[in-house]
């Protein structure tokens, strides 16, 4: 992570109480971090917006809100999902940054499938890397869970094939 110049984390509509991984970001980056984040007002599910990173090892941190998905989702909760990605990643180039580290986005408290979550993530990174390839130097997805990192092991292969 030391190496990535954006981070990814998520910020919800109201930033009281982040979960999960905005909530380790938070108490990295210290009350800084949360201080901007109120400057920020709400972000929209898709949507991105992006602060300094404060103490963390990456100068900044992309905010943005997925979809709450309960069961199979629906074509709407997809495209927020894969807007989510393209959004931030419309901000790493806006800043002019080589790298970003992106948890996955939804598949926990907000109950989006991990299996369909790496099916849209995969094809909007592939879609995203065919225009963008020269301004990027690293795409990294985080997983924390064991069946996350199966999942994209799996896949993987089927949107990056090894020449």
């Amino acid at each position: 992570m030391s190496d990535t110049s954006g981070m990814r984390g998520t910020l919800p509509l109201i930033s009281t109480g982040p979960p999960a991984v905005d909530g380790c970001i938070h108490r990295a980056a210290g009350p800084l971090l949360t201080d901007e984040c109120r400057t920020l007002h709400n972000c929209e599910t898709g949507k991105a917006k992006i602060t300094c990173g404060y103490r963390l090892p990456a100068k900044y941190v992309i905010h943005t809100v997925g979809p709450i998905a309960v069961g199979q989702p629906s074509a709407s909760q997809a495209a927020e999902l894969r807007s989510c990605y393209l959004s931030s990643l419309d901000l790493l180039l806006e800043h002019r940054l080589r790298s970003v580290a992106f948890p996955c986005i939804s598949t926990g408290v907000f109950g989006y499938p991990n299996e369909e979550a790496a099916e849209v993530v995969l094809a909007a990174l592939r879609g995203w890397l065919e225009q963008h390839k020269d301004k990027v130097d690293r795409l990294i997805i985080c997983v924390f869970l064991e069946k996350d990192e199966d999942i994209y092991r799996e896949r993987l292969p089927h949107y990056f094939p090894v020449a």
